[in-house]
């Protein structure tokens, strides 16, 4: 072992030289053997890693129930882009192995030319579930249900429920643990029958006499419904219907949970400029140019803030120190408008405001923007003062920071707010929008307070 290599350093590099060797040798057994211990990420870690060309063969070659459970533990658009490589057959043999709701995700992340081609091999009705289901918003419960629904019919017993309970244990996992549902000669739910009712019942009681009501969700309702469902009921899962009231699917409680969390984790790498779901795995280009994008249009942003500057050569060349403090003020405003934009994301995402709020939210960030502000005013004031030995500075620096920290968080607090009542993404234009104000307007409280106060300064 290296003298600065840690054991699990050591660990990684034998797993990827025996992947490498199997691959070399053709040893579809051994390759299997070697990434069955390991964990699902940790597998998918070692397979990532490889080279393009080496990544394809390992998929191939282990069976496509396994390479299913990789697949399964990546992003969706990483998890397309695996597959889109590999052979038409091979990557439905793989995607067959995976719950209708994940292939779904997948087959959306495709180009049209590769989803058609591997829906080809697929069999036919399960092809046409994952169209059909690829057709909804991945944030409706269209999106997020799953095809699969343990349903019964209205003159069923109880004993019929139990003997395919006992006969069909794998099909019964497939479900999730659903509660059986009932529908009419038209496939609408009409009841629903919990598990500890089927055990208590005899056996000859139909289904009609121990269901209840069910609770459904149409295929257009939104995650943030969909959240509230939840709260409200102890459910594990909805079932899913169309407009008509026809069954579709069932939509999980942890199906909501994870979208939720997906979320929430997509807005804050938006907030950092990072669109889709990056992976240093990922090509290249398509990495550069995402990240390119938003960088240029930054540029043009901080022009603006520069040409404030430009404005007021004279009083920087007068008074040096102002040029120290500029960026200062800038950032520790930008710093507290950050904190606004994510309570407010964060309470967007909860549910727990809307834009129709935006006054409340103001008041309530211009509050802590008034304490903070006169606060951390005060420390850079002093600091200034000190240094210097000119008061007069101390009050130009500190009421400029005052000041830009209110202008800050209002932005920060209300911004986002706007941006979603005029159907714009929040997390994607918040941050450049506060970041060129805060500076814009802290260059200029400092600047023009500095050039007021001139005579007092010089």
């Amino acid at each position: 072992m290296h003298p600065h290599q840690s054991p699990e350093e050591e660990i990684d590099v034998s797993v990827a030289d025996q992947i490498h060797s199997y691959l070399e040798n053709s040893d579809p057994d051994g390759l299997m053997k070697l990434l069955e211990p390991l964990s699902f990420s940790d597998a998918l870690r070692e397979i990532l890693h490889l080279a393009p060309e080496q990544c394809d063969r390992v998929l191939s070659m282990i069976p496509a129930e396994m390479a299913a459970e990789y697949i399964e533990e990546a992003p969706s658009e990483l998890a397309a882009d695996l597959l889109e490589r590999l052979q038409a057959n091979t990557a439905a043999g793989i995607i067959d192995e995976l719950d209708s709701d994940v292939q779904a995700d997948i087959i959306g992340e495709l180009g049209e030319e590769d989803a058609a081609a591997i829906l080809a091999e697929m069999d036919a009705e399960d092809a046409e579930d994952v169209r059909r289901l690829a057709a909804y918003d991945n944030d409706e419960a269209g999106g997020l249900m799953i095809a699969e629904a343990f349903t019964f019919h209205e003159a069923d017993t109880v004993a019929e429920v139990l003997r395919r309970l006992a006969s069909d244990e794998d099909d019964f996992e497939r479900y999730r643990g659903q509660h059986p549902y009932i529908l009419d000669t038209n496939e609408i739910p009409v009841g629903v029958v919990s598990l500890r009712g089927l055990l208590t019942a005899r056996r000859s009681s139909r289904l009609t006499d121990i269901m209840v009501q069910p609770l459904t969700v149409s295929v257009d309702t939104s995650l943030d419904d969909l959240r509230d469902v939840f709260d409200k009921h102890p459910f594990l899962g909805v079932p899913v219907v169309e407009s008509d009231g026809r069954l579709v699917g069932v939509v999980s409680r942890s199906a909501v949970d994870e979208a939720a969390l997906e979320r929430a984790e997509a807005e804050s790498l938006k907030l950092q400029g990072v669109f889709g779901d990056e992976l240093r795995s990922m090509p290249l280009p398509v990495r550069s140019r995402r990240r390119l994008a938003w960088l240029s249009a930054n540029i043009g942003l901080n022009i603006i803030a520069a040409s404030v500057i430009s404005a007021y050569e004279e009083t920087i060349a007068a008074v040096i120190a102002i040029a120290v403090f500029l960026p200062m003020v800038s950032d520790m405003s930008g710093c507290s408008g950050n904190q606004a934009v994510a309570v407010t994301m964060r309470e967007l995402s909860l549910g727990l405001v809307k834009p129709v709020d935006a006054m409340w939210v103001w008041l309530k960030e211009i509050s802590v923007g008034a304490i903070n502000g006169t606060a951390l005013g005060i420390l850079i004031g002093g600091v200034a003062w000190i240094w210097k030995g000119n008061a007069y500075l101390g009050l130009v620096i500190g009421l400029a920071l005052s000041l830009n920290t209110l202008i800050a968080v209002s932005i920060g607090g209300v911004v986002p707010l706007l941006l979603k009542r005029f159907g714009q993404d929040p997390a994607v234009a918040s941050g450049p929008l506060l970041t060129t104000i805060t500076d814009m307007a802290g260059f200029f409280l400092v600047l023009s307070l500095a050039t007021a106060f001139m005579p007092l300064l010089v």
